[in-house]
């Protein structure tokens, strides 16, 4: 996929956690967004996070947690290796795509979202596989609640 690898040295950060520097523009990399939900290692060891612009570039933090299992301290050099987290814009049914596409609000706040909420929109729209004639009703309704800033659908 859009897996990248590189190595870097850990700094401080606020609040007892650690800052990881991403020495490359995920916008460039990925797609442009607010934040960059991602999964992978750190020296070998699983993570998830959020890459976010700091200062003049982006990285992650990790937390007190984290780094007490981990031992790692500022100034340590460490071998990265992440990915963008859950189904990318790439990744969706032509359906889907073209429909967040003609909606740029709602297509960015659904590139936006952690990959739980992703997922369940796109299960939701899935489940239509014996009545095909629902599928186009619940884009048009993720659509309309993507837009309205909706993280998940409401139960009902």
């Amino acid at each position: 996929m859009n897996n990248l690898r590189f190595t870097a040295t850990v700094t401080a950060a606020p609040r007892g956690h650690l800052f990881i520097p991403v020495p490359f523009d995920p916008d460039t990399a990925w797609g442009a967004k607010a934040r960059h939900h991602i999964s992978g290692t750190i020296n070998g060891r699983r993570i998830r996070g959020t890459v976010e612009p700091a200062g003049n570039g982006h990285g992650f933090t990790l937390g007190p947690a984290w780094i007490r299992s981990s031992a790692l301290a500022p100034g340590d050099t460490v071998t990265v290796d992440i990915e963008p987290e859950g189904p990318q814009r790439a990744d969706l049914a032509d359906d889907i795509a073209a429909a967040l596409d003609a909606n740029p609000q709602a297509g960015a706040f659904f590139d936006n979202l952690a990959q739980f909420y992703r997922r369940a929109y796109l299960r939701w729209i899935d489940a239509t596989k014996r009545r095909p004639e629902q599928r186009p009703l619940r884009i048009a309704e993720t659509i309309r609640l993507l837009e309205a800033g909706h993280k998940q659908r409401p139960q009902t």
